[in-house]
């Protein structure tokens, strides 16, 4: 039977998830990428523009994780509230994965059926964040005094790219990938090197270059 009921399908996904006690836990239960469901539960687009759903087979893999009968994440369920519109999606104080910088961009189309798609650090954020924050590790003086080699920086696919914020970014023609402080002014893209003794300390870049992500805390681990 195909299943199509995509709204119903959040709707219960969010009580398996309270019921699981986390969208991680979740998953693991279900044994499918814990990532994945992230970007399902918040409606990622696809490379064709369309939000993930939640398809035949996962729902089966949950509802048999949950002890569900077949069906039930079609059904509507009077004792489960609709959170889908109200849900806080505040993640404070929750595991994110330490990856290293090649990896940075290329974890957003993954598989229900893979999984995690990089190492097994996982590091506590101590601020408000997304499920996608990844951690990365400062390498480099370039970005001295304020981000040291070594430090840790948590950094959310999510939050919002305003002017003046310190940004992760992948550069098209080298392919690197590294964090800088993002500059917007008159419609043109400039990103700020912090050393003050680092040659050509602002470099504009291509409009569309792609931010990963903001940093949003960043820490050391003695």
């Amino acid at each position: 039977m195909t299943r199509k009921h995509i709204p119903i399908r959040l709707k219960n996904l969010e009580a398996l998830i309270r019921e699981a006690g986390s969208a991680v836990r979740l998953a693991r239960a279900a044994g499918t990428n814990s990532s994945y469901l992230s970007q399902v539960r918040n409606q990622l687009p696809t490379k064709k523009g369309t939000p993930r759903a939640i398809g035949d087979d996962l729902a089966s893999k949950l509802e048999t994780a949950m002890n569900k009968p077949a069906g039930w994440m079609d059904e509507e369920h009077p004792t489960v509230p609709d959170l889908t519109a109200e849900r806080d999606e505040s993640n404070t104080g929750s595991q994110h994965r330490l990856i290293p910088w090649d990896q940075v961009g290329k974890g957003h189309d993954i598989s229900e059926d893979l999984p995690p798609p990089y190492g097994t650090t996982l590091l506590r954020c101590p601020v408000e964040c997304s499920p996608e924050t990844f951690v990365l590790r400062v390498r480099g003086a370039s970005m001295e005094p304020k981000f040291r080699e070594g430090e840790l920086i948590f950094v959310d696919p999510q939050a919002s790219v305003e002017h003046g914020k310190f940004v992760v970014v992948r550069l098209e023609e080298s392919k690197e990938v590294t964090f800088k402080q993002l500059i917007l002014e008159e419609g043109k893209k400039y990103l700020k090197t912090l050393n003050p003794d680092w040659p050509n300390r602002i470099v504009e870049v291509n409009p569309d270059t792609p931010i990963c992500g903001v940093i949003i805390f960043k820490g050391e681990a003695l």
